[in-house]
C-alpha cells in the first residue's frame, strides 16, 4: 500500500529560495510516490502572529500561487487549510495531556525559538505565548490526523519529530494501538544562507530571494551581495568559499560554468560586478519558468480556490476516520 506523507508550511509570507531548496523542491519530487498531504498551517502561524490576522489569511492564498507555480501537483497533492479541520485541534487538545510543560521547554527546536524571541524583544520571554510553547503538541496532531508515517524534514525539525514518536508511544500505551510512528525522510538540501552571509534566510533579516521577485528586485539585491572583502581591485585573487555570490551561483548554475566562477575568482581574472551580473541572469533563468506558471495561477483565482477547497475536503475525510478510531481508543465515542 501507498504510505502517506504529511508536510507543511507555515502561511507567514511568500517562498523564498531558503524554503525551495531546502524543501519544496524535495517535495516535488515525492509527490509522486506517496499519498501526499501538504499543509497550510494557518493556525500554527497564529502562534506568534495571533495581532495580525490579515497577514496570515492573505500569504494562504500567496503560499498556495507559490507552491503550484514551483511543480506540486493538486492531482498528487491534497493541498489543505490548518484551521479547517477540526480533528486536528481536538487531537491537539487530547496529546497536550501527555506532554509536560518541562519536556516542551526541553525540546531543542523551541528552545532556539525562545532564545531568539528574547534576544529579539528582551523580554527575558515573558511574551511567550501557550500556544507558541504547545506548537509541537499541534505539530503530532496534524501529523497523526492523517496517520502519516513519512515526514519529510531537516536536520533542525528532528526535535520536533521525536516528540511527536513519544506522543505516539505514550498514547499507544495508554489507549491501545492507534497510531504508527512516523519516519523522518531528511531534506536533501541544508539550510540555504542569506545574500548577507547569515545562515539564516528571512524576511525580518531582509536577506532572502522570494520566488515572487521581479527582475529589477534581483538585481538589487544580488548587487548588494556580501563578496569576499579581502578582495579590493577587480583583479586581486579571492576566495570564492566566503563570497555568497559564488554561493548562489552552485545553487542555480550549471556544474562547468561553477568550476569557471571558482577559478577566475581565485585568479583574479574575475571581477565582482561582472560575477554579479552573471548571477543574476542565472536567477532570472531558473526563475522564469516559475513565474509563467504562478501567473497562469494568478489569472484563474477559482481554479486555485477549488484545488484548496477539493485538497482540503479530502483531508477532513481522512481525519474523520482517524478521530473515529482515537474516540473509540479513548472511550469516548458516546
Amino acid at each position: 500500500m501507498t504510505k502517506t506523507i504529511l508536510t507543511g508550511l507555515r502561511p507567514t509570507g511568500n517562498l523564498h529560495l531558503g524554503h525551495y531548496f531546502g524543501a519544496a523542491h524535495n517535495w516535488v519530487k515525492l509527490q509522486n510516490d506517496y499519498d501526499f498531504y501538504l499543509e497550510i498551517a494557518d493556525v500554527q502561524a497564529l502562534t506568534d502572529n495571533f495581532d495580525n490576522p490579515d497577514k496570515v489569511r492573505k500569504n494562504v492564498y500567496e503560499i498556495t500561487l507559490d507552491l503550484l507555480s514551483i511543480g506540486i501537483n493538486p492531482e498528487k497533492v491534497n493541498l489543505f487549510i490548518q484551521s479547517k479541520i477540526p480533528e486536528i485541534a481536538e487531537l491537539t487538545v487530547f496529546f497536550s495531556n501527555l506532554v509536560t510543560v518541562s519536556r516542551l521547554q526541553r525540546n531543542p527546536t523551541v528552545k532556539n525559538e525562545i532564545a531568539q524571541k528574547k534576544e529579539l524583544f528582551g523580554n527575558n520571554g515573558e511574551s511567550i505565548t501557550y500556544g507558541f510553547l504547545g506548537y509541537p503538541v499541534s505539530q503530532a496532531a496534524d501529523i497523526t490526523a492523517f496517520d502519516g508515517e513519512i515526514i519529510p524534514v531537516g536536520d533542525d525539525q528532528l526535535p520536533l519529530l521525536e516528540q511527536c514518536r513519544e506522543i505516539v508511544r505514550k498514547f499507544n500505551s495508554i489507549y491501545g494501538d492507534t497510531f504508527k510512528e512516523p519516519e523522518q525522510v531528511l531534506s536533501e538540501s541544508t539550510r540555504i544562507k542569506g545574500l548577507d552571509g547569515n545562515e539564516k534566510m528571512g524576511k525580518s533579516l531582509g536577506n532572502a530571494i522570494y520566488l515572487v521577485d521581479d527582475e529589477e528586485t534581483i538585481k538589487k539585491k544580488v548587487m548588494g551581495a556580501i563578496t569576499d572583502p579581502n578582495k579590493i581591485k577587480k583583479d586581486d585573487p579571492a576566495n570564492p568559499e566566503v563570497c555568497m555570490v559564488y554561493y548562489y551561483h552552485k545553487l542555480v548554475n550549471s556544474g562547468e560554468n561553477i568550476k569557471t566562477v571558482c577559478s577566475e575568482c581565485k585568479n583574479g581574472t574575475r571581477g565582482c560586478v561582472q560575477c554579479k551580473r552573471e548571477l543574476i541572469d542565472k536567477l532570472n533563468e531558473f526563475l522564469n519558468p516559475i513565474r509563467e506558471k504562478r501567473k497562469y495561477y494568478e489569472e484563474q483565482p477559482e481554479l486555485v480556490q477549488k484545488i484548496l477547497d477539493d485538497g482540503t475536503n479530502k483531508a477532513k475525510e481522512r481525519a474523520k476516520e482517524q478521530m473515529e478510531k482515537v474516540r473509540k481508543a479513548m472511550k469516548i465515542d458516546y
